[in-house]
C-alpha cells in the first residue's frame, strides 16, 4: 500500500481552517503540521507549530500556503528551497512581478507548484467549461460576471481587484481558452479604506469576444455568477448553489446536470493526485502570474482612465 502524503497548512485563517479541515479528511493525505505563529487555537486536526522551518522537520511531501497574500513570495521560497511543492492561495502574489518570481522559482527547480483558484472546481464552473468544449454553447459572443456580497473583515492587504476579481479574471481566459487582450475599469473606495471596494471591468478577449464583470464587497445581497452568451443560447453558472442555468431563445429555462462535490475538495484532490504523479488537473504558477498581470492591468486602467493591453 502506498504511504500517505505527509501535508502541512501555512496559515490558519478563514481558508486556512478549511484548508487543514479538508486535507484531514482526504485520502492518500496525512496533514502532520499546521504553522501558525501565533500559537495553537485550541481546536486543529493536526499539530501546531510556529514556523514552515518546523514544519519542513516533519518531512512534507506538500504544503498548502493559506497565509495573507503579501507572505506568499517569501513563504513559497521557503518551500521551494526544501523541495515541497506547493498550493498557493489566490492571489499567487500581490504584484505581477513577484507572482512571476514565484513561477519561475519553483519551475527552476522542476518542481510542482499551483494556485487555489477554487472556482475553478466548481460543478457550475466544470460543467459548463464541458460544455463550451464540446461546442454545446455555439459561437461565442460574450462573458459577464457578477462577483457582489458584503465586505469580509479577514481582508486588510489588498482590495477587491486582486481579492475578487482574479477570480472572474481567471474563469473568463479558463473557460473560453482564450487570454484577455484588453481590459478597462473603473473602482471607487467609498468604505474609506486603502484599497478599492467596487470595480466594474470591461474587457476584450484576443479573439475579440468582450466581456464585462462587475465585483464589489459593498453589497449585502451575496451573488456569484458567470454567464456566457453564444448562439445556442445563455448559461448561466451561479457558484454559490453550483448550478448551471441554460436559458435559450425561446424564453425556456434549463436547469443542467452538474455533481454536488465540494469544490475545495476537489481542488486538494488534484493537487494530492498531482503531487503522486497521478493528474495534471491543477492551476499552474504560471497561469496564476497571467491573472495577477491582468489584475494589475485592472488596477492601471482604473487609476488611468484608459484602456490598458495585456
Amino acid at each position: 500500500m502506498t504511504a500517505s502524503l505527509r501535508a502541512a497548512v501555512i496559515g490558519y485563517g478563514a481558508m486556512g481552517r478549511n484548508h487543514a479541515r479538508v486535507l484531514a479528511g482526504l485520502g492518500g493525505v496525512d496533514l502532520v503540521a499546521i504553522v501558525r505563529p501565533s500559537g495553537d487555537p485550541g481546536s486543529a486536526p493536526a499539530p501546531v507549530v510556529g514556523s514552515v522551518a518546523e514544519a519542513l522537520s516533519y518531512g512534507l511531501d506538500l504544503a498548502v500556503i493559506a497565509a495573507p497574500t503579501s507572505t506568499h513570495l517569501t513563504l513559497g521560497r521557503e518551500l521551494a528551497d526544501a523541495g515541497v511543492p506547493a498550493l498557493i492561495e489566490k492571489p499567487l502574489a500581490g504584484t505581477a512581478t513577484e507572482a512571476r518570481e514565484l513561477a519561475e522559482t519553483f519551475d527552476s527547480r522542476g518542481l510542482l507548484g499551483c494556485v487555489g483558484h477554487i472556482e475553478r472546481y466548481n460543478p457550475a464552473t466544470r460543467a459548463l467549461r464541458q460544455r463550451l468544449a464540446d461546442g454545446e454553447v455555439g459561437d461565442l459572443f460574450s462573458v459577464a460576471s457578477r462577483r457582489i456580497g458584503p465586505f469580509p473583515n479577514r481582508i486588510s492587504d489588498v482590495g477587491v481587484v486582486l481579492d475578487l476579481a482574479t477570480h472572474d479574471l481567471h474563469l473568463t481566459a479558463w473557460l473560453t481558452g482564450r487570454p484577455f487582450a484588453e481590459l478597462s475599469a473603473r473602482s471607487s473606495r467609498p468604505g474609506g479604506r486603502e484599497h478599492e471596494d467596487l470595480v466594474t471591468i470591461a474587457g476584450r478577449l484576443a479573439d475579440g469576444t468582450v466581456t464585462s464583470h462587475l465585483v464589489s464587497w459593498l453589497s449585502p445581497l451575496k451573488e456569484r455568477c458567470t454567464v456566457i452568451t453564444g448562439t445556442n443560447g445563455a448559461y448561466v453558472a451561479d457558484t454559490l448553489t453550483g448550478r448551471l442555468t441554460r436559458h435559450g431563445e425561446g424564453g425556456e429555462r434549463t436547469e443542467l446536470e452538474t455533481d454536488r462535490l465540494e469544490p475545495l475538495a476537489v481542488e486538494l484532490e488534484a493537487f494530492r493526485a498531482a503531487v503522486a504523479g497521478e493528474g495534471t488537473d491543477v492551476v499552474t504558477l504560471a497561469e496564476g502570474a497571467r491573472v495577477v498581470a491582468a489584475a494589475e492591468a485592472v488596477l492601471e486602467a482604473a487609476r488611468t482612465g484608459r484602456s490598458v493591453t495585456v
